[in-house]
């Protein structure tokens, strides 16, 4: 079966997300669109708005065949993990094309910038050393290191989806077998405008759960969403508990109360004595929001905060995460349709990574990081959630 994958968050899905699906399988002629998924925990360092079943059926309503979850390890990451979790997934099922939105650039350009970016990685490496501190993100050092190597094949790599674009094809190039790469040009409102207007049939996911967060009344919220949604995720937030970061803000601040400066010191990307100012800065705030503009500063970004911040929630030690990074170490497959299933029939002697369709103990130990990011998660619900592992079986949509 021809295939083709695309590399997700769907925080919620909507007609954006449903535009990439449609041209993914024109541009490719798919018989079977694969699609990875974060989890419950999000690359911007944040809690995913509706738990990974819900949005799992959100994306085989509109349009995706196959749904496999990209582990938290990689979900909660900067571009460079965040795409080698993915592509690493795809590779080991088989797939043979990639699908990614971009603002700017063709797949030519991807392809033809990451091959260039392999032949000089420990000058790329060098250059980076050279800048470090120097107070600018790490996608304008990016961008500036490539301009300055590479004038002729420079990206705007400013946008966050051409980051993302840029991350997957460096990934890609290194293996023996790369995907072929397609770009779909982003429609409508940018990645991060918080605004929509009602006549337009596109919004940012961002504006999206602004309206949800801010509306009290949700049937009202939904109301104003209906033309930028689908009707199947409307249904699934009609029906779902919402939660962010302020749900769990309270846990948050308890980890930072009780654990000790040192404690502290031993979770992963914590430097710099950032755990005095997180510490600190925990006592004074009100809510989630007010406490990452107390710490923020140039170095210290919100999204830097924000992974940072789940990095704690989550207890999550250097070591622990490194071993985490090193590779997937299963396929956890959310849901599939017929092709999906068909996809799975064929390719499940070829996968050189183990397929999990029910987690239970005898199979756990591959699954274990994202069994307590499932269990952490549930404590933001106010009922007794469904685990989000143990003994869940796939959607199937017929």
């Amino acid at each position: 079966m021809k295939s083709c994958g695309v590399i997700v968050e769907y925080n919620p899905f909507h007609n954006g997300h449903l535009y990439h699906l449609q041209q993914a399988k024109k541009i490719t002629g798919a018989d079977v669109i694969i699609a990875v998924m974060s989890g419950n925990f999000l690359q911007r360092g944040e809690p995913a708005i509706v738990d990974k079943w819900t949005r799992a059926q959100m994306a085989l309503s509109g349009g995706a065949d196959l749904i496999i979850e990209l582990p938290t390890a990689f979900c909660i990451q900067p571009a460079d993990y965040f795409a080698k979790g993915g592509i690493s997934l795809l590779q080991a099922i088989g797939c043979d094309q990639l699908c990614f939105g971009v603002e700017s650039g063709e797949a030519e350009d991807f392809q033809k910038l990451a091959e260039c970016l392999a032949d000089e990685t420990a000058e790329i490496e060098k250059r980076f050393k050279e800048v470090r501190n120097n107070g600018m993100t790490y996608a304008a050092q990016m961008q500036q290191i490539i301009a300055d190597l590479f004038p002729s094949k420079n990206l705007d790599l400013s946008m966050p989806n051409s980051i993302l674009g840029l991350a997957y094809a460096k990934e890609n190039v290194k293996y023996a077998n790369p995907m072929v790469l397609h770009t779909v040009k982003r429609s409508g409102s940018g990645y991060h405008e918080q605004e929509f207007m009602p006549q337009e049939k596109m919004a940012s996911a961002t504006a999206i759960r602004k309206t949800l967060r801010e509306d009290t009344d949700l049937l009202h919220a939904l109301n104003r969403l209906k033309e930028v949604i689908p009707e199947t995720t409307a249904k699934a937030l009609d029906d779902a508990e919402l939660v962010s970061w302020e749900t769990f803000w309270p846990y948050l601040k308890y980890q930072l109360t009780i654990q000790s400066v040192v404690e502290l010191r031993t979770i992963y990307q914590m430097n710099e004595g950032i755990e005095y100012r997180l510490k600190e800065k925990s006592k004074e705030a009100k809510n989630f929001d007010h406490f990452i503009s107390l710490v923020k500063n140039k170095r210290y970004t919100w999204v830097r905060l924000q992974r940072l911040c789940l990095y704690i929630l989550l207890n999550v030690k250097t070591e622990e995460m490194m071993e985490e990074l090193q590779s997937p170490k299963a396929v956890h497959i959310l849901g599939f349709n017929k092709k999906g299933q068909a996809f799975l029939n064929h390719m499940k002697k070829e996968s050189n990574l183990p397929l999990l369709n029910n987690i239970q103990q005898k199979n756990s130990s591959l699954w274990q990081f994202d069994i307590k990011a499932g269990e952490v998660y549930n404590l933001g619900f106010s009922a007794l959630a469904k685990p989000q592992d143990f003994r869940r079986q796939p959607l199937r949509q017929k």
